[in-house]
């Protein structure tokens, strides 16, 4: 299963716009928009599911910098929230909210 991420969406895209743009590519397994989970406005991004790595590479490919509602898609394979904090080394711009004793 190669999950893609879709970033620069507008707020008026839409899970069936997305399944019409990568189902062209291939089989797409499944399509979650992201939304902010106080107002539930979408945040500009989503994700899709494809279960052929082949189908998805040709869809990140092809559909990189595609137009959407006036904007230029960006199309990438989605990185682990846990390899990317491992990969990026801590700034401690978050050490004001532990308490030190």
């Amino acid at each position: 299963m190669i999950n893609i991420f879709i970033g620069n969406l507008g707020p008026d895209a839409t899970e069936e716009q997305l399944l019409s743009l990568f189902a062209l590519h291939g089989g797409v397994d499944s399509i979650t928009l992201v939304r902010d989970r106080d107002t539930g406005e979408p945040r500009g991004m989503a994700f899709i599911e494809m279960r052929n790595a082949a189908e998805a590479e040709t869809a990140i490919s092809s559909l990189n910098g595609t137009i959407l509602n006036g904007r230029a898609l960006r199309v990438n394979e989605a990185r682990s929230k846990l390899a990317e904090e491992t990969a990026r080394p801590s700034s401690g711009a978050r050490d004001h909210r532990r308490h030190r004793t």
